[in-house]
């Protein structure tokens, strides 16, 4: 696990939250705001890694759904508790009320960033 960069830890918790969905590189860069290029470069390399396969799907040939490997899926629990724990303590001082506020504000700033 150390040799994944943070964005291939994002893709791969992405891809675990949404398992049983079909998951295809354009979902990727919308939900991490990034460019068709750039998701391209991360899938090929974590594709290299083992970390992940592209599959057709059966309604559209144009299509490869994204799929974690086992590999990736044996160290994403990892992954989880090492956010869990970095989460934890960036929420450390901050009350309930002040958190709910600061995503609140986060929220408005990037709908005014998508306008």
């Amino acid at each position: 696990m150390k040799n994944l960069t943070c964005v291939q830890k994002w893709v791969i918790v992405y891809l675990s939250d949404h398992e049983g969905q079909d998951v295809f590189q354009r979902d990727l860069e919308e939900e991490f705001s990034i460019r068709r290029s750039t998701a391209t470069g991360i899938l090929q390399l974590m594709e290299k890694n083992d970390l992940i396969i592209r599959q057709p799907v059966s309604y559209d040939a144009r299509l490869k759904k994204i799929v974690l490997t086992k590999k990736a899926s044996e160290i994403q629990n990892e992954i989880h508790r090492e956010i869990e724990k970095h989460d934890k303590k960036l929420r450390e001082g901050i009350t309930e009320e002040e958190l709910e506020v600061f995503f609140k504000v986060m929220k408005k700033i990037k709908k005014k960033l998508g306008e």
